[in-house]
């Protein structure tokens, strides 16, 4: 006897929902896969992504470790991170002709550097296994009538499907709409981004980055090491934008005004530090304190911190005091900064919050509310810092999704 044809409806045109609908079809390849997209743009992160080049996923191939990159979402990946990890996301692009390439900070990109490798790849996959894909159709109601549901379409159309699978993103629509079948939604808030900081008397020294640095945020009592920006507006790079992830949250709640201490040079003690300055001062008597730095930081920026310390860079290293001494100390390792609002990290936006993770199962990404219902990737309760982390999420669960729906 021929089994029922089923139809397969991914809501949403992302990397998430692409790989579902592709791992769908190809599973159920006598099945109908529909991809509804409510933009006239299919996969418009993903074109974004790591300035137009596509962060595709992260070195990590451990899943100890690589749930260690998530603040929300770590503990219920760390399974299906075993199922579909960075090493078979790799796998799968190379095995349809796009090789991947490693940064030294672990970021994985095309070799082509651009994102619209990934691009085709994905809608070449798709239409190779027969998926449909409907632009400019967003979806305005959800009905679950017995074993089906029934999505009403923004120009009134009807579409019946056996199972669905929500690949939505962060759209809020979205999100009232799966509460309407049962599940609770986390409030979301913004997780990557950059720290506005209109009062620092570094903003005209925009473009320096420092490769290490120890973040300390007090009121909240997080910190983060790693390379820092600094901006027109404020400061960026991978340790503020690890800070802003883990502490989401906290920082929605202090309406993104509190202060935060910066390490410049979080390799030394105090007490190390201060030997190495003596010591300098000591071989450089007779020359002025701006024009060599003794410390592993970029000379404007040094001669910046110096003016701070109330240290003129026209003084001779002879003429150093304690007094001047320990404020350099306390300049270098606990400058001091307020933060007065954020900007979105480049062109992507990535939210914490989404669909609570203990209603749904990570073992079929089904939900556990409303049979045939799916999820799969930032709808999720779930974020990763930046460096691929959140295309890994997208890729692994919507995988799993499509192979279970």
């Amino acid at each position: 006897m021929q089994s029922k044809i089923l139809t397969h409806v991914i809501a949403g045109a992302g990397a998430a929902g692409f790989f579902g609908a592709i791992k769908c079809a190809q599973n159920n390849p006598n099945d109908r896969v529909i991809i509804i997209e409510k933009t006239r743009q299919p996969l418009a992160k993903v074109r974004i992504s790591g300035g137009g080049r596509c962060n595709v996923t992260h070195s990590c191939f451990d899943p100890a470790q690589l749930v260690k990159n998530y603040p929300r979402g770590g503990k219920e990946l760390r399974g299906p991170f075993t199922r579909f990890q960075p090493r078979d996301t790799i796998e799968w692009f190379e095995s349809r002709g796009v090789t991947l390439k490693t940064e030294e900070d672990g970021r994985m990109f095309p070799v082509s550097d651009s994102s619209e490798t990934i691009i085709h790849c994905l809608q070449q996959e798709a239409k190779k296994c027969g998926v449909e894909v409907r632009l400019e159709s967003g979806i305005q109601e959800i009905n679950k009538i017995e074993n089906q549901f029934q999505l009403i379409l923004s120009n009134e159309e009807v579409v019946a499907c056996d199972r669905l699978l929500m690949a939505t993103g962060s759209a809020s629509k979205m999100l009232s709409l799966v509460q309407t079948l049962g599940h609770s939604i986390i409030p979301q808030v913004p997780s990557l981004f950059t720290f506005n900081v209109p009062t620092s008397p570094l903003l005209d020294l925009a473009g320096i980055s420092v490769p290490y640095v120890h973040l300390r945020i007090p009121s909240i009592s997080l910190e983060q090491t790693g390379p820092l920006l600094i901006t027109h507006w404020g400061f960026s790079g991978p340790a503020v934008l690890k800070l802003s992830a883990w502490g989401a949250r906290e920082l929605q709640g202090l309406d993104y005004k509190t202060s935060f201490i910066i390490n410049w040079l979080p390799d030394y003690s105090e007490e190390e530090l201060k030997q190495i300055i003596l010591r300098f001062k000591e071989s450089q008597l007779n020359k002025n304190i701006g024009t060599d730095v003794p410390v592993e930081l970029p000379k404007q920026l040094w001669r910046r911190i110096l003016q701070l310390s109330e240290i003129d860079m026209e003084q001779r290293w002879a003429a150093l005091s304690k007094k001047q001494l320990t404020n350099l100390i306390t300049q270098l390792r606990m400058g001091t900064f307020q933060i007065d609002g954020k900007t979105t990290y480049k062109q992507e936006f990535v939210t914490c919050g989404g669909v609570k993770l203990d209603e749904v199962d990570f073992k079929t990404m089904q939900s556990r509310r409303c049979p045939g219902l799916f999820f799969a990737g930032e709808i999720l309760d779930i974020d990763g810092i930046t460096g691929g982390f959140n295309f890994q999420n997208a890729w692994t669960t919507g995988w799993i999704a499509g192979q279970s729906m």
